[in-house]
């Protein structure tokens, strides 16, 4: 007997282990580890992961696997044990590591259908069922779920008049059009056109195209092709010389884009000293991890597609992950010119549908090269020749929910398995990998010079303070307005970076100090204007403006901090001939919308480009020659330890935006903290400074790169729960471990309620605890009860990236 180890899709610690199931005789030598099947499971039917076959059961009774979901396996060898280190390394269920690997088109959606029983059941229906199955013996629960109808289903299934059947949908459509193939030998096709008279032409024109090309072709491409309509293709499937078919088409994002092909350009001599490590390692087959440290505008770029080159003349394949959706239409133009079609993409800008196609495209191996956001470091490809991760510092390559990875681990672990290079690119890298550089873990490549040696911008620091005093109470200090007068006359553009979006950041009454807050979350309303409504950026609850103070009656109600949203009004009052173009989370949630408005920019369409973070990086405008930061601070008075290193990388990345071509940039910062050592250094872009100051505070405070940190966050609706669990936990962690790990807390997390859910935390700060993931371990499962009958919740974050 043939038997399958499966996982099966319920993400509990029950059953966060295999399950044996008999592997049905028609199956036998088609299934294999990797594919997705779906299986019996209890009462209902998931959906499983495959991942070993066996000879013998290790219970008597086994059920027989229901449905094959794969032909091909979608997890390779290699992923299935990317799977199972995951696990152990960011402390999550099987089944969610192994979610994680596949488009979203993949994660099974599960419908529920009824069906009739018998004949004789119909009669014992309750009235209102009835009708229902008047003409058939089946429907969807979904149906019926919203009618008045469904208490009356629930009493007729318990009754066992009706059948519940769990079907499992598998969502990854594959778009298909129709088409034909030729259903004759190639003498009778010509055999035929030689009898056909002259009316008959386009029935001629259409099997001599299919003569040519002797495979299956798209109607519409015939049509389109030979400009007739579908009426003799028709014909002939008639008349049995063409048989129709179905093909599958791509959903192709980049379809109406032409790519101009680019060629590699010439190094300068700081370029070719950093590729040749890397072009060794591709060549003798080694694993080293790179870290490329050059300055904003160096050419990090052009490194990178020279050495995937060189992969890809190896018959071998490249990975390039760049910082979520930012980077991606610049980055994949650059792509697509040198490697065209033999490049995927991947990120959240793709619909669904697209997303599955590209995966689809690196499975069946029609691709060699993906550019993607995070979790593209899955790509299912067998012969990596190189990973790189492009602005490797950036927060978005750690994942914030189960399984909480970090690309770069990912990366690393992957290139061991496949004995080649990983190159970490950053202007300003983490610490932690720059510490990792200096001790040689990995090996350092500089790039100090900018291309076309161009010089670093000139940057100012404005202290907003002496602007207030002196009566300036707008957003723009004098300096930067003058600034941006003088580019405007000139026809240069400008660069704009606010740290927010919406409005205001929140709403405050001048008598007496009232802030609306979020009913559901501890956290201040931010104030949206298009809609005229407060909305939380945590829950989404939306509550309309107050007019006058709910606490005082007072109707000085005063807006405080400024949005995006505030600052484009306040550009277009005093520098109404300038056009321009504002990117935030509200205005490119729309599939594309990215793109069009950086279009638009680059085209010169608009002067000034307003926009949050999203603008600070990779961005690439040669008429660009001032940057204005309005707020540097907003990051500093978080609290997280690494606000001032997120502080320096944001500036620095931003400040790389001007003047990167033949017109010199200049940089206006706006602060409150003139004083600071990240704003100070960033000003100098001094990156070595700012490590030696930053790696001393890190070093006395006992954090990373000096320590490892574990975040344990408890959380439930009633607050006496949530700080009883957390104690017990901190206590229980104070007796196991070693006197050198530090317990912090425990302590309310920074937003202590959200959605109505109380949150407390403890950190650990530890050197070497061979026995933490084993004692964590236990912590879950010890609660594992209560977190499934109580709702409570408790996450652990190795290595958290965020402390809120």
């Amino acid at each position: 007997m043939s038997v399958a180890s499966v996982i099966v899709d319920v993400a509990a610690k029950q059953t966060d282990r295999t399950f044996d199931y008999a592997v049905p005789d028609k199956w036998k030598g088609i299934i294999v580890p990797g594919m997705r099947v779906v299986v019996p499971f209890g009462p209902r039917k998931v959906q499983g992961f495959v991942v070993a076959l066996k000879e013998e059961a290790e219970v008597k009774r086994v059920k027989p696997i229901a449905d094959l979901l794969d032909l091909t396996p979608v997890l390779t060898p290699e992923l299935l044990e990317i799977g199972h280190w995951l696990t152990e390394k960011t402390l999550c269920f099987m089944i969610s590591a192994f979610q994680v690997m596949l488009p979203a088109a993949m994660k099974a959606k599960y419908d529920k259908e009824l069906s009739l029983l018998s004949k004789e059941a119909y009669e014992q229906l309750h009235e209102q069922v009835k009708p229902f199955f008047q003409s058939r013996s089946s429907l969807k629960w979904s149906e019926v779920e919203k009618t008045a109808a469904a208490p009356a289903f629930h009493r007729d299934i318990q009754k066992g008049l009706i059948e519940v059947v769990y079907v499992v949908k598998n969502k990854g459509n594959k778009k298909t059009a129709k088409g034909v193939k030729l259903n004759q030998s190639f003498e009778e096709i010509q055999q035929f056109m030689s009898e056909l008279n002259k009316q008959a032409e386009k029935q001629k024109q259409v099997l001599s195209f299919m003569l040519e090309r002797s495979e299956e072709v798209a109607i519409k491409e015939i049509a389109e092709d030979l400009q007739i309509t579908s009426a003799p293709i028709k014909t002939l499937i008639n008349k049995g010389l063409l048989a129709e078919t179905e093909i599958e088409i791509y959903r192709d994002p980049y379809q109406d884009r032409y790519f101009t092909p680019s060629k590699p350009f010439q190094l300068t001599d700081e370029q070719a000293e950093a590729i040749a490590p890397i072009l060794r390692d591709i060549e003798e087959n080694l694993h080293d991890v790179f870290l490329m440290y050059g300055v904003t505008g160096s050419g990090k770029t052009e490194v990178y597609l020279q050495s995937i080159d060189q992969v890809l003349k190896k018959g071998k394949e490249a990975i390039m992950l760049v910082p979520e959706i930012s980077l991606t239409p610049q980055m994949v133009k650059r792509f697509k010119e040198r490697f065209g079609s033999k490049v995927a993409v991947l990120h959240s800008g793709l619909s669904t549908g697209e997303k599955y196609d590209e995966w689809r495209k690196i499975q069946r191996k029609e691709v060699s090269v993906v550019v993607g956001a995070r979790s593209a470091v899955f790509a299912p490809f067998e012969n990596l020749g190189l990973l790189i991760i492009d602005e490797e510092h950036e927060t978005s390559y750690k994942q914030e929910e189960n399984p909480r990875y970090h690309a770069r681990d990912v990366a690393i672990y992957r290139g061991q398995h496949h004995q080649c290079p990983v190159i970490l690119g950053s202007a300003t890298p983490t610490l932690e990998s720059f510490a990792r550089a200096q001790k040689g873990v990995y090996k350092l490549l500089t790039l100090k010079q900018r291309m076309n040696k161009s010089s670093m911008p000139s940057v100012d620091i404005v202290d907003m303070r002496e602007e207030l005093r002196s009566g300036n109470r707008s957003m723009f200090s004098t300096l930067l307005f003058e600034k941006m007068k003088d580019r405007l006359e000139k026809g240069e553009q400008i660069v704009l970076f606010l740290n927010k979006r919406g409005h205001s950041s929140f709403v405050m009454c001048r008598d007496c100090g009232y802030v609306p807050t979020c009913e559901h979350c501890e956290i201040s309303l931010t104030y949206h204007r298009y809609q005229n409504k407060l909305k939380c950026h945590y829950c989404g609850h939306e509550e309309q403006v107050h007019t006058e103070c709910p606490e005082c009656h007072s109707e000085h109600i005063r807006f405080f901090g400024s949005g995006t949203q505030k600052v484009e009004e306040e550009l277009t009052k005093v520098l109404p001939e300038a056009r321009v173009v504002r990117m935030d989370v509200d205005t490119t949630s729309r599939k594309g919308a990215h793109e069009k408005l950086l279009n638009k920019f680059a085209s010169g369409e608009a002067q000034i480009l307003l926009g949050t973070q999203m603008i600070a990086k990779g961005l690439d405008f040669p008429n660009v020659t001032l940057v204005g930061v309005l707020t540097a601070d907003t990051m500093l008075n978080l609290p997280d330890f690494r606000a001032s290193e997120k502080t320096f990388q944001l500036l620095t990345q931003v400040s790389g935006r001007a003047g990167r071509h033949k017109l010199p940039g200049e940089v206006v910062i706006q602060t409150y903290t003139p004083e600071h050592y990240s704003i100070q250094l960033a000003s100098q872009h001094d990156y070595d400074a700012f490590y030696k100051q930053e790696m001393e505070i890190r070093k006395m405070h006992k954090y990373p790169p000096f320590f490892y940190l574990a975040l344990v966050t408890v959380s439930h609706e009633n607050i006496a729960k949530v700080v009883s669990v957390t104690d017990k936990i901190s206590q229980y962690l104070r007796q196991k471990l070693s006197p050198q790990t530090t317990i912090l807390g425990p302590v309310a997390s920074p937003i202590a309620k959200i959605k109505d859910r109380y949150r407390y935390q403890c950190m650990l700060k530890y050197k070497l605890e061979p026995s933490l993931i084993p004692l964590l371990k236990y912590i879950l499962e010890r609660y594992q009860a209560e977190m499934q009958k109580e709702n409570l919740t408790i996450t652990i974050d190795l290595n958290p990236y965020s402390m809120m």
